[in-house]
């Protein structure tokens, strides 16, 4: 719009302004959510640290692949002691996951290994404060128990495992059998995770086992 004016300059053009309306900056919300990281972090590494590490043992006792008609299965039974801290997490109402791995390899001497059967079987620990018992799910199947010494014991006793197709085996006879139990840090919730890496009493994992296997025509051991 031109404004006319008798002091002898010419007329100028004026121009309203205008200020950028900024929406409220989400910066405070991501302070607030890392605060509250922190403190679940601190919270799960002050109770992880709250009782002194303890040396822990964890081995397989016993191992088998079993012929059971056309299916192959796995026997296994698992020694470990440990410590306060693994009960400690599951009183605390954490759902606490373990895994026991299987691995079957047929060797080739011009190549690696070939991989014929790879399984894991995923087994959880839980406490259910309602009904006070612990409870224990091996794949989609679940148990309770009143004390956690027997929930864990039961846990570490895996039988009748279905592992193979013995109908597959029967043109192969020389395999390699691998086996691994541990706890699944990787699934425990993430300020646990970070707190339970490098914690020695919460180390527990058979690491890997292997033996010789043979299956003959008839697809038996």
């Amino acid at each position: 719009m031109a404004v006319s004016n008798n002091n002898g300059y010419p007329p100028q053009n004026m121009t309203a302004s205008t200020s950028p309306c900024w929406r409220k900056s989400p910066e405070p919300i991501r302070a607030i959510w890392h605060s509250l990281l922190a403190i679940l972090v601190l919270s799960a590494t002050l109770m992880l640290a709250s009782r002194p590490a303890q040396a822990n043992d964890t081995r397989f006792r016993s191992h088998e692949l079993v012929q059971v008609d056309d299916s192959v299965v796995l026997n296994a039974a698992v020694t470990m002691t440990p410590g306060a801290r693994l009960q400690e997490l599951v009183d605390s109402g954490l759902s606490v996951p373990f895994r026991l791995e299987f691995v079957l390899t047929r060797p080739r001497w011009y190549w690696l290994d070939e991989t014929v059967i790879s399984r894991n079987l995923d087994l959880r620990l839980s406490y259910h404060a309602l009904t006070r018992q612990y409870r224990l799910a091996v794949g989609s199947i679940h148990r309770s128990f009143a004390e956690f010494d027997d929930a864990l014991r039961a846990m570490l006793t895996v039988r009748n495992w279905e592992v193979a197709d013995g109908r597959n085996l029967r043109e192969r006879r020389d395999y390699k059998a691998s086996l691994r139990f541990r706890l699944d840090i990787t699934q425990l919730p993430k300020p646990f995770q970070v707190a339970a890496f490098g914690d020695s009493e919460l180390d527990l994992s058979t690491g890997w086992v292997s033996w010789q296997v043979r299956i003959d025509d008839t697809g038996h051991e």
